[in-house]
């Protein structure tokens, strides 16, 4: 029987547009939630129920930040001081023209020569994002269908869950669970991650949905066809397992279009068995 493994990114509270009824008590709610991610999620758990018993593997990424980070509203401020608000893009220009500057003055150089890396890569601009996914609270943990699911998984299986912690160094943005936007040669975390590569490259199916389709799980899916050896068509997406942040739909949807057109699997959840 062929190997088929399940890659779920990122399925976190804090990505979730959870009905207040599960917010803990004096909470605030999900810091970033993508619109649709709570069905999407419900969507999957179900999935995993009708699927488990053939299921040889199921890994899970977990976003992991810090509240200063350089895509967090604690690390910078504006021209006069003030603070920079959520969802502000910052360009190397900007920042070496003064409009936004690190609060911390020291790490300016550093800054940029992050900056100026990033943008060489073509494929994201600094954005700052709202706190979120911190190590410890709630949001970081696993939405409760899924988690559940999961744990059931185990118990009828008899093998755990594989975690991958992403994003815990302050310095680079981590989308892709393969590998930081901009490795930090200081750091080997933020470098390929030959482990998780090893691990995808030994099934001969790789089930992939999470949160969200137009940052983690995009970045993801592209380092997994550019590094691990998989071809294409040994791919699947469950598309109505994922949604896109708000503003991004265009990237969510060449992303998909992208996907397809290499020969990945695109498909709802309802329409895959194995």
């Amino acid at each position: 029987m062929a190997q088929t493994q399940l890659l779920i990114i990122d399925p976190q509270n804090d990505f979730c547009d959870l009905p207040r009824a599960c917010w803990p008590t004096g909470s605030t709610g999900p810091a970033l939630p993508v619109a649709g991610a709570h069905a999407d999620m419900q969507r999957l758990a179900a999935w995993i129920q009708r699927h488990g018993a053939q299921l040889d593997g199921i890994c899970i990424t977990l976003d992991s930040h810090q509240a200063y980070d350089v895509a967090h509203p604690a690390f910078w401020q504006q021209r006069d001081g003030s603070a920079v608000s959520p969802f502000t893009a910052i360009a190397a220009a900007q920042v070496r023209a003064g409009d936004f500057v690190p609060r911390d003055a020291s790490t300016l150089p550093r800054v940029l020569q992050y900056l100026d890396a990033l943008e060489a890569e073509g494929r994201y601009q600094l954005m700052v994002w709202p706190l979120h996914c911190e190590i410890g609270s709630w949001g970081h943990g696993v939405h409760a269908e899924v988690l559940a699911a999961c744990r059931g998984w185990q118990a009828s299986q008899h093998r755990a869950v594989h975690h991958v912690f992403k994003g815990m160094n302050p310095w680079t943005e981590h989308y892709s669970a393969i590998r930081a936007e901009v490795p930090d040669p200081q750091d080997p975390e933020t470098g390929l991650n030959q482990d998780l590569l090893a691990r995808l490259a030994r099934c001969e199916q790789l089930v992939i949905a999470g949160e969200a389709s137009s940052h983690c799980v995009r970045a993801t899916t592209e380092h997994i066809v550019q590094h691990s050896g998989l071809a294409p068509e040994q791919l699947v997406l469950l598309t109505d397992c994922m949604s896109p942040v708000a503003g991004f739909e265009a990237a969510h949807a060449a992303f998909v279009q992208q996907m397809a057109k290499l020969g990945v699997r695109c498909t709802r959840s309802d329409d895959f068995h194995l």
